[in-house]
C-alpha cells in the first residue's frame, strides 16, 4: 500500500515535467515533429511510386524517393506562394469589407426598429478581421521561416533510416523485447497509415470542392479559402465549422443580395457534412477505435501547447499513447479510457529471440 501513494505522485511529477518540456521546447520540437510528418509522407509517397507498374518494371528506390522529395516540397512551395498572395490581398482589401459588415449590421438593426442599434464591435472584437489575417500571416512566415530547418531534420532522417532498426535492436537487452517494440511500431505506422491517407484524401477532396463553389459563384481568394478547407478538415468537429464561417460571411460583404451568401453557406455545409458524416465514416471505419470525448480532449490539450499544428495532430498523437499504454499492464487503463469501447486488443507477445532479431534486421528502417 505505501508504494501506490508513491507512484501516483511520480506520475503526476512526470507529466506535469512533460507538459512543461512541451510548452517550453515548442520553438525546437515542433520543426522536428513537422519533419517526422514529412519524412513519413515522403516514405509513403516513394512507396506508392514503386507501386506504379511500367510493364514488368518498377521504379528502384533510387529514384523514387528522390521523386517522392520532389513532388512534397514542390507542392508545399505552390501551396505557401499561392496562401501568401491571397493573405496579401485579403490584408489590403480587409478594411473595405470591414466598412461593409459595419453598414450591413446598422442596416438591419435600423430594419429590426432596435431601440439601441447593433454595431459590429458588440458582435465580434474591434479590428478581428485585421488580427485574424495577422495571425494567419504569421502561422505562413513561421512555416515558411523554419522551412529551412525542416528541409535538414529530413533531410538527414532519409539519409540516416536504413541504421533506425539496429539501434532500435541495440536499445533492448533481449532480441524478445526488441521484437514486441517492432511490432508496436508496426501497429502505430499501420494505424497511421490509415488514418493520414484516409484524411489527407478526405481533406483534398473538401478543398477541391470549396475551392469550385466559390470560384463558381465568383467569390474572391477562392484558393486560400481552398487551402483552409483543406487544413481544417485535419481539426476534428470544429475545423468543418470554421471553414463554413469565413468564407459565409466573406460573402455576405462582398454581394449585394444575400442569395450567393445562402448558396455558399449551405453548399459549403453540405460538403462538410457529407465528407465529414457520411463518407470519412465509411472510409475510416472503426480502426482508431478512440472516444469523441477523448479527440476533443486531446484537441484542447495539444491547441493550447502547439497551436493550430497541434489541433492538427492531436488524434495521430493520441492514437500513439493508446497503442504504447495498451502494451503494458501499468498503463493498460489509460489506453481503455482512451478508447471508444474499451477494447484496445491483446498485448502483444513474445515469440522465439530469432524471429525477433530477424524481423527486425529485415525490417527496412521506414514507416
Amino acid at each position: 500500500m505505501p508504494r501506490f501513494p508513491l507512484t501516483v505522485t511520480l506520475v503526476l511529477v512526470s507529466l506535469t515535467l512533460i507538459g512543461w518540456l512541451l510548452v517550453v521546447g515548442r520553438a525546437l520540437l515542433l520543426p522536428f515533429v513537422i519533419a517526422i510528418l514529412v519524412w513519413y509522407l515522403i516514405n509513403a509517397l516513394a512507396a506508392a511510386i514503386r507501386a506504379i507498374p511500367l510493364g514488368p518494371y518498377r521504379l528502384p528506390p533510387v529514384v523514387a524517393l528522390p521523386a517522392a522529395l520532389a513532388v512534397i516540397f514542390g507542392v508545399s512551395t505552390m501551396v505557401v506562394d499561392i496562401v501568401t498572395a491571397n493573405l496579401t490581398e485579403l490584408a489590403r482589401d480587409a478594411p473595405v469589407y470591414q466598412a461593409r459588415l459595419e453598414a450591413l449590421v446598422a442596416t438591419y438593426s435600423e430594419k429590426l426598429g432596435l431601440e439601441n442599434p447593433l454595431e459590429l464591435r458588440d458582435l465580434v472584437p474591434d479590428n478581428a478581421l485585421n488580427r485574424a489575417i495577422a495571425a494567419g500571416a504569421n502561422a505562413i512566415t513561421t512555416i515558411a521561416g523554419s522551412a529551412s530547418l525542416v528541409f535538414i531534420y529530413v533531410l538527414f532522417l532519409l539519409l540516416e533510416q536504413k541504421t533506425f532498426d539496429r539501434k532500435m535492436l541495440r536499445l533492448f537487452t533481449s532480441p524478445e523485447r526488441a521484437e514486441i517494440a517492432f511490432k508496436v511500431r508496426e501497429r502505430i505506422a499501420v494505424a497511421l497509415r490509415h488514418y493520414l491517407g484516409i484524411k489527407t484524401a478526405v481533406s483534398v477532396l473538401t478543398g477541391v470542392l470549396t475551392h469550385v463553389l466559390l470560384t463558381v459563384l465568383g467569390l474572391p481568394y477562392a484558393a486560400l479559402f481552398g487551402f483552409i478547407a483543406f487544413l481544417l478538415n485535419y481539426i476534428p468537429t470544429i475545423g468543418s465549422l470554421t471553414a463554413v464561417i469565413f468564407p459565409s460571411l466573406l460573402a455576405l460583404v462582398y454581394f449585394d443580395n444575400l442569395t450567393p451568401f445562402l448558396i455558399i453557406s449551405l453548399g459549403l455545409g453540405t460538403i462538410q457534412f457529407s465528407i465529414g458524416n457520411l463518407l470519412e465514416p465509411r472510409l475510416m471505419g472503426t480502426s482508431l477505435n478512440m472516444s469523441g470525448l477523448v479527440i476533443m480532449l486531446s484537441l484542447a490539450f495539444w491547441g493550447s501547447i502547439w497551436g493550430v499544428t497541434g489541433m492538427v495532430l492531436c488524434v495521430p498523437l493520441t492514437v500513439m499513447v493508446l497503442i504504447i499504454c495498451a502494451q503494458f499492464p501499468a498503463s493498460r487503463p489509460i489506453a481503455v479510457l482512451l478508447s471508444a469501447d474499451g477494447d484496445v486488443g491483446e498485448p502483444i507477445a513474445m515469440t522465439s529471440g530469432a524471429n525477433g532479431a530477424n524481423g527486425a534486421k529485415e525490417a527496412g528502417g521506414t514507416p
